[in-house]
């Protein structure tokens, strides 16, 4: 359907004054319904006739009582009537003054002038007040081509919104156009099933690829299709993604969901099937970031560019800048002073007698020896370098901390101390210790903790690098002094005050978080990831 707005032609001036009271009447006169015979001009003019009918018999009665004063004053030439108790919008009291009474030909030329305003106005308020649509309508096949852009934006709505009917239960859906096209892929010359009865039996029958959107979305908002089994049950990754965007914009009470379906967040043109059971669930499209490169800097005699993955303007840029600075002194030397990914079950027994007699084994080099056995026996790349232990009550606390190659090693170290626990149970004599949790949060893992600060959690690095003065001056803007100064008072005083916890430092989290990003790494890490202190010496 066209817009009617865009094929109307330049409008009259006077459309101008009165669109903007127009546009406030109800909308199902203009938008989205066909014209018929009886939305011509010529048809809305007869139905204005009732309402000009009342507004003229209105301007006859004001008329009736208004005019017979001045015809009388007329008849009767009194020369001697009170002229200040006669109301001449027109005129004021010093004209009035002026005149020899209201039998002059110029009192009563005005004086008929303002009967007419008069009824002239009383008429225009009775159609106004009378049939306000009909001279709306009127009004608007005057000035049809000025809608404000909120109406224009209506208009092209519903030219691209088309009902469909769902053949599960007769009942219409709106989705646009484009998406009723797409889901119109039957297998072969299956025509859609016209029951909920037929779709089901489709969906026993391993068949629901044959259905079409709205039938599965019907399905799905049923609980008939579980919500996150859409990829497994379509074997469409991409159509499946389709259907949980609708069937989210049309779930009952959610709210503020319902404009998913028609969203700018993209989900076409993208392998969801490497993200279907690996790394994402119930999926509804995908977030493209922007990834640049910050250098390059040179790291230990190399040369390298830094990915990174942001949103926030100048980050890469003054990163950049940082590099060409530390460049400029012959680079960044770096030292590795710890290796180690932790995990801390908790368990629990009896009493304190038990928790302390297990605490003493462990700690022991015998017992010691046989976690680091069981823990090295479950990967080839996971290597235990010791056990610390806390009691608290009859709740013992073991912190692992191992190295696992060139991974993380979450998934990897879990699985060496589910080993462990279960050698100290069956072989050491600890049948009665209960597994409380595999991970008791003394590890630990994406909180701010002192323990990570002072005993490091993955690698612990150093890095060094000397910045000439002219380069400070030149790249940097400041002076030697300036910079350590304020390295002093804002990322060393500042910080201590705030009881900042690894966070003497100005932003490291920004590039940390945005090389995280761009590299595919836990963003949730940046927590402990991003400590660091920063120190400076003129």
């Amino acid at each position: 359907m066209e817009s009617l707005t865009e094929q109307a032609p330049a409008a009259p001036k006077m459309g101008r004054v009165m669109r903007p009271w127009i546009q406030s009447w109800p909308s199902e006169e203009r938008i989205g319904t066909p014209i018929d015979s009886t939305d011509t001009p010529s048809w809305q003019a007869r139905r204005s006739i009732p309402a000009l009918a009342v507004g003229a018999a209105i301007c006859l009665a004001a008329s009736m009582i208004t005019v017979p004063r001045t015809v009388l004053a007329t008849a009767s030439n009194v020369q001697q009537r009170n002229m200040t108790t006669m109301p001449y919008p027109l005129m004021d009291s010093s004209m009035l003054m002026s005149y020899p009474g209201p039998t002059s030909k110029m009192t009563n030329i005005l004086y008929g002038l303002n009967t007419l305003m008069l009824t002239g106005f009383l008429g225009m308020v009775a159609v106004m007040v009378y049939a306000p649509k009909q001279f709306s309508i009127v009004m608007n096949r005057l000035a049809p081509q000025l809608p404000s852009e909120r109406i224009v934006e209506v208009e092209k709505a519903v030219e691209r919104i088309k009902p469909v009917n769902c053949t599960c239960q007769d009942r219409g859906k709106a989705i646009t156009a484009d998406q009723e096209e797409a889901s119109q892929g039957y297998i072969g010359n299956k025509h859609p099933p016209s029951s909920m009865e037929e779709c089901i039996k489709l969906h026993e029958e391993k068949r629901a690829h044959e259905l079409n959107d709205s039938e599965l979305v019907e399905m799905t908002l049923r609980g008939i299709i579980p919500f996150h089994a859409l990829e497994k049950t379509l074997a469409d990754t991409t159509r499946a993604v389709r259907i949980r965007r609708a069937v989210v914009s049309r779930t009952p009470g959610v709210h503020r969901e319902s404009t998913l379906e028609g969203s700018l967040l993209p989900f076409e043109d993208y392998d969801f099937g490497r993200v279907f059971g690996s790394c994402a669930e119930n999926v509804i499209g995908y977030m493209p970031i922007p990834v640049g490169v910050a250098g390059p800097i040179i790291i230990d005699g190399v040369s390298v560019f830094l990915p990174m993955s942001t949103t926030e303007g100048a980050l890469i840029a003054s990163t950049s800048r940082g590099a060409k600075a530390l460049n400029g002194g012959g680079g960044v030397t770096t030292v590795v002073t710890g290796n180690g990914m932790t995990r801390a079950p908790v368990v629990s027994f009896q009493d304190v007698r038990r928790a302390g007699a297990a605490k003493d084994f462990i700690d022991s080099p015998e017992g010691q020896e046989v976690v680091k056995k069981a823990f090295d026996s479950t990967s080839r790349f996971g290597r235990l370098q010791r056990v610390t232990t806390k009691l608290a009550g009859s709740s013992l606390y073991m912190r692992f901390k191992a190295t696992t190659g060139d991974a993380m090693g979450m998934n990897m170290i879990s699985k060496g101390v589910q080993e462990a626990l279960t050698v100290l149970s069956r072989d050491c004599g600890f049948s009665d210790m209960n597994i409380v949790s595999l991970s008791g949060n003394f590890c630990t893992d994406k909180k701010p903790a002192p323990i990570n600060w002072i005993d490091g959690r993955g690698k612990g690095i150093v890095a060094e690098a000397t910045v000439p003065k002219e380069i400070v001056e030149g790249t940097l803007k400041c002076t030697v002094d300036a910079l350590c100064k304020l390295n002093i008072s804002k990322n060393l005083v500042g910080s201590a005050l705030a009881g900042s916890v690894g966070g003497n430092n100005a932003h490291a989290a920004n590039m940390v978080a945005a090389i995280f990003l761009a590299t595919g790494q836990d963003p949730a890490q940046v927590i402990g990831s991003a400590n660091c202190m920063t120190l400076m010496e003129p």
